[in-house]
């Protein structure tokens, strides 16, 4: 019996550019099975690049997308993504984005109306699933946008920068919520972030992105237990990881200016 192939994605000498503008470079990732691994790095560094390539939206210029052993060719139901602007159909209800999906995979009305209450309950989105996109705040909207995902029980979840624009306490309840579906169902993630702090909260793995055209400047370990809640932001630990992180952003963006 041939060995089963576990849920990672590895990119392997992965470049990409645009109009000859490269964005990421000889790029060699791989994104763990049931980890939470969080890419950061400055702006324009092909974070937004790395996580089209692995959810099949371009291709590479050169180099390989391999997920679970297999070449990504395309968007698959397998590896979806929440982006940084909302994506729900402004025409259906909260519960009919929610269970758009599995219905349009042919699974049973009742049985996915079932889940999707469930899920629309434990990201505290009851009492909204008549109310329409344009009816929700953002936060609302980007717990909507999550339970869509979920619902699709996707290998690989994929998140570019979704909670932006937000503000910072709903920020947190977002990732609030998005820590505590990790930690009962360990999807593989990728996700991708700005926020030093954020990415450090949520991330198993971090993978600390060079300035444009991105590639890897270090890989580290967060060996913060689980589950976790907002007081480990204000731990010794906490601080010594972010503060060796933060050396290495800088000394990259000094490195590229000097």
């Amino acid at each position: 019996m041939a060995p089963q192939v576990v849920n990672d994605v590895v990119l392997t000498g992965v470049s990409k550019a645009y109009r000859g503008k490269p964005a990421l470079k000889d790029l060699d990732v791989t994104i763990t099975a049931n980890k939470f691994t969080v890419v950061v790095g400055p702006s324009g560094c092909g974070k937004t690049t790395l996580i089209n390539l692995i959810a099949g939206y371009e291709s590479p210029d050169n180099g390989s997308v391999l997920a679970c052993g297999r070449p990504v060719n395309g968007p698959n139901w397998d590896r979806l993504v929440v982006f940084q602007e909302t994506a729900l159909f402004p025409w259906k209800t909260t519960l009919d984005n929610v269970t758009f999906g599995p219905i349009s995979r042919g699974l049973k009305r009742c049985d996915v109306i079932d889940r999707a209450t469930n899920l629309i309950r434990k990201l505290g989105l009851s009492g909204s699933e008549s109310k329409y996109p344009a009816q929700l705040p953002g936060g609302m909207q980007r717990r909507a946008e999550l339970a869509r995902a979920i619902i699709n029980t996707p290998s690989f979840m994929l998140f570019d920068e979704p909670f932006r624009s937000l503000d910072a306490m709903t920020r947190g309840l977002m990732q609030e919520n998005l820590l505590e579906l990790f930690e009962e169902q360990h999807v593989t993630t990728l996700f991708a972030t700005s926020d030093l702090e954020a990415a450090i909260y949520l991330a198993d793995v971090l993978i600390v992105l060079t300035p444009s055209p991105g590639t890897v400047k270090n890989v580290v370990e967060i060996d913060l237990p689980r589950p976790r809640d907002f007081k480990m932001l204000a731990t010794r630990r906490f601080g010594d990881i972010h503060k060796e992180i933060l050396h290495t952003l800088f000394a990259s963006v000094l490195q590229l200016i000097f």
